[in-house]
Order: structure tokens, then sequence, then C-alpha cells
């Protein structure tokens, strides 16, 4: 029984990360300290702020440590890193400054909106009615003269920004000052985009006129799994006070603990890092495009963010693509979207994305598929380090 559950363990590892080119958006790959951390004996501990546990310390010197990290990378207020995910960050949010019956706007699923949120999600879980962006398929964005008149009309008490799919900066500048002349409460959900953000290389929400960034750690953000809000004070202190017990009771220190020193890397290495995530999307999606392929928003610039979309009608016939890709060893998603957080962190630049969109071209055109998997491994095994780390 221990020699199989360790050995499918290593079989998966042994898979994508030695043999395959993962270009799912949101997922990335932390780096070998980060990831000691996450093994360390802080996973085995509890501590609490009402000191009911002893022994905790170190765990609670390394949260409030984390905390000013957090505030200092996203110039934020406040800081709280217990959310055990992005989706519990978007609840603990809504949670705490709504009631049943009130009203939020967001992007619908159709559109790319997060479904989470949606009526399936958190608004029928809360019983919240919800409203969607005016949105441009085309643009693949909010449309902002529009969204001011839903907002005058509809007297939301939550406006949230944010999407699953996420090529450009949304209008929180243009749509904020009416939303907080009709007393709205703004939230961004930067799960996809964090790790940009971080990197001041997308846009800055809280200065544009957010209240409230929250989102997932795994995504551009090359942290562990889990989730973060950030926030001015008023509006931050008011979630705090709610977390524990309501939301989180463990919050697992040893990711609190990685999560900081992915924090430090980002401090020390977001800029860079965050610049060629997307030079490296925007090769990509250019390159996918000169071979064919019907990828959104030529036009536009195709992406401003880590993702390339390819517009393939929906997720049957993506599954369709993300099957055939996956028999090669590249990874994708039904959506079709691609993303380049963990191929850039692996060291991949602009040349490489050149190669990757033949080897998509190829797999896609129905060439000998042991023949480009044979590709594929070689290629991932010339990109083994982790980069945008401390070394040693």
């Amino acid at each position: 029984m221990i020699d199989e559950i360790l050995s499918l363990v290593r079989e998966h590892e042994d898979w994508r990360w030695k043999n395959c080119i993962n270009l799912i958006p949101s997922e990335n790959v932390t780096s070998l300290a980060v990831r000691e951390l996450l093994s360390s004996d802080m996973g085995c501990r509890y501590t609490s702020r009402e000191k009911f546990y002893m022994g905790t310390k170190f765990l609670d010197e390394i949260e409030l440590y984390g905390e000013e990290l957090a505030k200092e990378v996203f110039n934020a207020e406040t800081a709280d890193l217990r959310p055990l995910s992005g989706h519990i960050a978007d609840w603990i949010f809504l949670s705490t400054f709504t009631k049943p019956g009130d009203k939020i706007i967001c992007i619908k699923p159709e559109d790319g909106g997060y479904p989470g949120i949606w009526n399936e999600g958190l608004a029928g879980l809360l019983n919240l009615k919800v409203a969607p962006f005016p949105f441009s398929k085309e643009k693949m964005n909010i449309e902002v003269e529009k969204a001011k008149e839903v907002i005058q009309t509809e007297k939301p008490k939550i406006v949230l920004f944010g999407a699953s799919l996420f090529l450009f900066p949304h209008p929180v500048s243009e749509i904020a000052k009416v939303a907080k002349e009709n007393n709205a409460i703004i939230g961004y959900d930067g799960s996809h985009v964090l790790g940009l953000i971080a990197g001041k290389q997308f846009q800055d929400p809280l200065r544009e006129g957010a209240h409230v960034l929250l989102g997932s750690t795994h995504k551009t953000f090359f942290g562990p799994q889990g989730g973060i809000l950030l926030a001015y004070e008023r509006y931050g202190e008011e979630m705090k006070r709610l977390i524990h017990p309501r939301f989180v009771d463990n919050a697992h220190w040893n990711r609190i603990a990685a999560l900081t020193l992915a924090l430090a890397e980002m401090k020390e290495f977001g800029k860079s890092y965050a610049q060629q995530v997307i030079c490296n999307a925007k090769k990509l999606a250019e390159a996918l495009a000169d071979y064919g392929f019907s990828v959104m928003c030529r036009e536009y610039g195709f992406t401003s963010s880590h993702q390339v979309i390819l517009n393939y009608g929906g997720y049957k016939q993506g599954r369709k693509i993300a099957r055939k890709l996956e028999r090669v060893n590249i990874i994708v998603d039904s959506g079709v979207r691609i993303g380049t957080c963990e191929v850039t962190r692996r060291g991949m630049k602009e040349g490489e994305m050149e190669k990757i969109a033949e080897l998509i071209k190829r797999a896609m055109d129905g060439e000998n598929e042991e023949k480009i998997r044979t590709e594929v491994r070689r290629m991932a095994k010339e990109f083994q380090e982790i980069n945008y780390c401390f070394k040693n």
C-alpha cells in the first residue's frame, strides 16, 4: 500500500514536471524553498489569536511577518493570509459586506466571469441578487458607459471586478467614481493576475478605486495554493474580525510560512517575472495566430496578461483540443485558455513560445504523436530550474 501511494506521487511528478509543458493559466510552480516550507513542522500545529494554544510564538511571528510583506508588495493598509483559497476570500468579502437580498454586479460566467460567484456559487449560497456587467466579447472587457448606467439603475451593494478569462486590465478607475457615488463597495478578484499586479505590470486596483483586492496565491502569483485579502484599513479590519471562527479555523501555518517566502520572492523578482510572463503570452498568441489558430482579440494585441484564449466555441470542442494536446504532453484546460506563468518560471522566453506554438500546430495537424511527445519531453528537460527565486 505504501509503495503504491508513493509510486503514484512519483509518477505524477516525473510526468508533469520532467516530461510535460504546462500551459494551464490557473497553475504555477513554487520554488524548492517554498515547497520545503510546506512540509515543515508548522503543518502539524495550531495557533489562534485568542492565545488558546501554547508554543506558537514562531508561528505567530511568521504570520505577522507575512502580513507586513503582503502590505508592502501590494501597497495595502491591511493584509490577511488566512483564507484557504481565492474562493474562500470571495466568500469572506461578500459575507462581510452584504446581507440576504442585497445586489452585486460582476462578470457573468458566459462572458468569462468566475462561476463561483454567480447564482450557482456564492450569490446563491448567500441569497444575493446578481446582475451582470455589460461586456464586450470582441474586446473581452467591461463596457464602461453601459456599466455606469447599470450601477446607477441597480444600486448594487458590491461591484466586483475580476474574471476567469482575463486578458486585459478592467476599467476600475473609469467605473469607481460612479460606484462610490451610489454607495457600492468595490472589490477586485485578482486571482488570475495577482502576480502581475504584484510585479506592477498589469494594473493597481487599490489605487484605481477598489476598496478590497483579493484572490488566489498560486496562479500568476507563484505561492502555495491558498488565498489572500488586501484592503484599505476600514474594510480589511472589518473582514479580519469575522474570519475566525466563521470562515477559517486552522489556517495551515505551513502554507502561511510558504506564502510569506513567496511574497519575499515576489518583492525581489516580481517585476522582471511579470514582464516576461506578459511578453511570453503576447509572443505565444502572435505565433499561434500566424499558424492560423483562432486567437481572441488580435486587433487589441491579443493579451496584456498571462492568458491566451483560443476561440473554439465552448468547452465541448475545447476539451477535444485539450485531450489531443495532452497526448503529446502539452497540458491546457478545456477553455482553451493557455497560460505562460509556469513556463516563464521555468526560464522559457519568446523563442520557446514560438517553439511551443509550432508543437501545438503540429499536434493539431495530426503529426505523429510519439515524435511530438519526444520533442516536448526534450524541451521540458532543458528547463528544469525554477527562476525568479532566491538561489541556495
